[in-house]
């Protein structure tokens, strides 16, 4: 055989190879970012939260994508842990989702003794979805129109407001414990099984004081069922332009909100994960998509898998101190 027929033989060789015939890890690394079945998405939360209205706007567009049926599946209970923990033990393939409060998950190693995994080491961080700041907002029953109103009848009436919540731990929960330690209000924490829940008991008078994800609270202040008072973020809302931001206001907590993000099982092929980023991104710079989620009273955050897991690292840092401090724990 000479030396051109080597040449070319070779050639041919890498080609095939190349395809996937020879090489096993560049034909395992094409075939991890595929969807073989349909993709589970699930929702940690009751259905009607912000987690839940995300889940069903971006569903059916990265169906589309990836060419299979996306199954939206509500898991509610124990400040998200239930649903975390399923796809903390699925497959490792990237066919199970967490569309999440990223923030309660950020809470979660601090709260939960008994734990039953480890949101650093069990999940892995796909991309963030959005960011929507928090809406303090109080029955109109409750003798307040803004803050200051809100801090002297609370004052005055020490015990009497209940403030309900997505969960003990939750994020809104101990944003409104270090919101009435700062302003010197004493008043109850109701949880309830997701933010959803305690808005509308907030909007039935069974509770007094929702702090909450815009996305799953602001239509009831345009509707007068609730009676707006603050929001958090670095800016107030387009959608609620007359309320104050905590930081206006000098309340402690001023970044809190809704940080929303997906992730999936750890140990997944990095090629699957970087697909569903890919995707993700994709669907949220739609302007379509920025709109209805603006018209949630919430904006676009997305970034890599990479900037995600440090935003985590972050989180659970600074909301374990104040647990800690707060001295909430849950059996």
């Amino acid at each position: 055989m000479n030396r051109r027929t080597l040449l070319l033989s070779a050639a041919f060789g890498l080609a095939f190879s190349l395809a996937g015939g020879l090489v096993p890890g560049l034909q395992g690394r094409a075939e991890a970012q595929n969807f073989e079945r349909p993709v589970r998405l699930i929702v940690p939360f009751a259905p009607g939260g912000t987690s839940d209205i995300l889940a069903r706007l971006i569903g059916p567009k990265l169906s589309e994508a990836i060419g299979q049926p996306v199954v939206i599946e509500n898991k509610p209970g124990a400040g998200g842990n239930i649903g975390a923990d399923l796809v903390a033990k699925a497959p490792k393939d990237g066919h199970t989702l967490l569309l999440v409060d990223v923030g309660n998950l950020a809470t979660s190693p601090s709260l939960f003794s008994s734990l039953t995994y480890d949101v650093q080491k069990d999940l892995a961080p796909v991309s963030m979805v959005m960011f929507a700041p928090y809406v303090m907002a109080v029955h109109p029953s409750v003798p307040a129109k803004n803050f200051q109103e809100l801090a002297a009848y609370g004052k005055a009436n020490p015990g009497k407001l209940a403030v309900g919540n997505a969960g003990v731990g939750a994020v809104n929960h101990i944003t409104g414990i270090l919101v009435g330690k700062g302003a010197g209000i004493e008043w109850k924490a109701i949880p309830y099984k997701g933010g959803a829940a305690a808005t509308r008991a907030v909007v039935a008078g069974e509770s007094n004081v929702i702090i909450n994800g815009a996305t799953a609270t602001q239509s009831f202040i345009t509707n007068g069922q609730l009676q707006g008072i603050a929001v958090t973020g670095d800016k107030r809302m387009a959608s609620l332009p007359d309320l104050p931001t905590f930081k206006e206001l000098g309340l402690p907590a001023a970044d809190a909100g809704t940080w929303q993000g997906v992730l999936t099982t750890a140990g997944t092929p990095p090629a699957m994960v970087e697909r569903l980023n890919k995707e993700i991104h994709k669907i949220l710079a739609a302007p379509d998509m920025q709109q209805k989620i603006q018209d949630q009273g919430g904006e676009v955050r997305v970034n890599t898998p990479a900037e995600f897991t440090r935003w985590m690292d972050e989180s659970i840092a600074f909301w374990g101190g104040a647990i800690r401090d707060a001295g909430i724990k849950v059996e």
